[in-house]
């Protein structure tokens, strides 16, 4: 038996489930969010990183937030004091993102 045919075996038992995480709770946020989301390229260390400021919400809310982001974006961040820190330059791909979740977004340095 082959290895391919061991993982083939094992992948037929794994339950059935939603693989990507679902946008987050934000009904509560979005009604306290009355100011759009300000989304901005800045430099940290020289490398680029994408910069989400302005969240109105809990700190657990802003981390489902940005635990959401980083997974979508399949990159690297922080979260903390009102501010999401994404790793790389994901302006675009950020703000559609948010506006798919419902947030007002104001777009700061785009192209």
């Amino acid at each position: 038996m082959d290895w391919r045919d061991q993982l083939s075996g094992l992948k037929a038992e794994l339950p059935e489930g939603e693989n990507s995480p679902e946008a987050p709770k934000a009904e509560n946020t979005k009604k306290q969010q009355k100011e759009p989301l300000r989304i901005e390229l800045d430099k940290r260390k020289g490398k680029p990183a994408t910069l989400i400021s302005g969240f109105l919400g809990s700190d657990a809310e802003l981390k489902e937030l940005a635990k959401t982001l980083k997974i979508k974006c399949g990159v690297g961040g922080s979260s903390r004091d009102g501010e999401i820190l994404i790793q790389g330059d994901f302006r675009i791909k950020v703000a559609d993102l948010l506006l798919g979740f419902g947030f007002k977004v104001k777009k700061i340095n785009f192209k």
